[in-house]
């Protein structure tokens, strides 16, 4: 077993204890966290912090882009995750996650704060839609209605498929000769 091995086993058992019975934190396997910040869906974070093969002497991969965070702007979960990411640089080579999600925990109320503001940033950002976007209306033709006789001759014309005999308009060929003359 390797160093960093090790030190991702300890840490994984301290973050065990920490964590134990907070319905916030989401072990996703042995080196993949989720810890969500706020209480309502729409006024909440869900980060997510996994660990690459070297952690901790690399900084670990941290994502925001999670169905969950699916209605925050780009441009604020990159300044999330950046943030989080400076935090980690004074944590190298030392077990970081819970650090970095505390300092989250600590800073989450600012961010959440935020997230009204950028849903009116991004109402206002959207072009209106002009008239030409709307969906045109389709009319639905009404079917002709038809009275019992007709439907009587339709049916006395057609087969049980609606659909008229065969041969129906076929020319009488001898009838059709006499009539135009066609002599021999």
């Amino acid at each position: 077993m390797s160093n960093f091995e090790e030190e991702q086993e300890e840490e994984l058992e301290v973050l065990r204890s920490i964590y134990e019975g907070d319905e916030k934190f989401n072990e996703i396997n042995t080196k993949c966290f989720q810890y969500k910040y706020g209480t309502e869906d729409n006024k909440s974070i869900l980060v997510e912090i996994s660990w690459p093969e070297t952690y901790p002497s690399v900084l670990p991969n941290v994502s925001l882009d999670l169905f969950h965070n699916k209605y925050l702007p780009p441009d604020f979960k990159n300044e999330v995750r950046d943030q989080i990411l400076e935090q980690g640089q004074d944590f190298l080579d030392c077990a970081m996650t819970y650090s970095l999600f505390d300092w989250m925990n600590e800073n989450a109320d600012d961010f959440i704060n935020r997230i009204p503001e950028m849903e009116k940033r991004q109402q206002v950002e959207k072009p209106e839609r002009d008239e030409s976007d709307q969906p045109v209306k389709v009319e639905k033709q009404r079917k002709e209605q038809l009275t019992k006789a007709q439907k009587r001759r339709i049916t006395e014309r057609t087969n049980h498929k609606g659909e008229r005999e065969r041969g129906w308009n076929w020319v009488d060929v001898i009838r059709h000769l006499s009539q135009t003359g066609g002599g021999a």
